[in-house]
């Protein structure tokens, strides 16, 4: 399978491309500072594509290069990095006929068990007392909602480094109940399975430990 890829030099961008690797499949990288990617930039089935996810052109070079599946794990980058490269990339996708959007999200936008009708960090669920970030991730919600896409939302709560276990909880439109964690490999690995998946199809899956 060849993957498109943004967000590659993240935290959880890097080890869904050891994962991806190791399982035999071929990268396609977006990514501002190929040296950012390390060992990864010279690999034989990962194509480094220099450029910035918030350019509409340096998105369509991104697509144009073929891919089965479109997968991003980028951040706010302290600012509004997704609400502007989100449109973008949707826009593409249409362009060049691809469906099938898996992305990472927060556990601030899952649905708040205390407040109906809210999501957590609109609540008194998340502890965070800026709400920014998820003010963020919540406008690519919308957007998704209002895409023709295959889209899924892996929405990790609290993100330590940390390889994968295997033994995550997982619940779709919630954070299961009494969860704090869960590793950035953890999260990888549940994001690489997802491309095989359509069990999440149109869905935000919270997941923890």
């Amino acid at each position: 399978m060849n993957i498109i890829m943004f967000g590659a030099t993240g935290r959880v961008g890097t080890q869904f491309i050891d994962t991806a690797l190791r399982e035999g499949h071929s990268v396609n990288a977006l990514v501002r500072s190929p040296e950012k990617l390390g060992e990864w930039a010279g690999h034989p089935f990962v194509t480094v594509i220099q450029g910035d996810a918030t350019s509409q052109l340096d998105i369509q070079r991104a697509l144009s290069s073929g891919g089965d599946v479109v997968v991003s794990t980028l951040g706010t980058g302290g600012g509004n990095v997704l609400s502007t490269a989100f449109p973008l990339l949707i826009n593409a996708m249409g362009k060049f006929g691809m469906k099938r959007l898996v992305t990472v999200g927060t556990a601030g936008i899952l649905n708040s068990r205390t407040k109906p009708g809210y999501l957590r960090y609109q609540s008194s669920e998340s502890k965070r007392k800026l709400t920014r970030a998820a003010e963020e991730h919540h406008r690519v919600f919308d957007l998704l909602q209002q895409s023709n896409l295959d889209w899924t939302l892996v929405c990790p709560t609290y993100l330590p480094e940390g390889s994968a276990k295997g033994n995550y909880r997982i619940e779709k439109d919630f954070l299961p109940a009494d969860g704090s964690e869960i590793s950035t490999g953890d999260t990888a690995l549940f994001l690489y399975e997802q491309i095989f998946s359509d069990a999440y199809i149109h869905a935000r899956v919270g997941i923890t430990y």
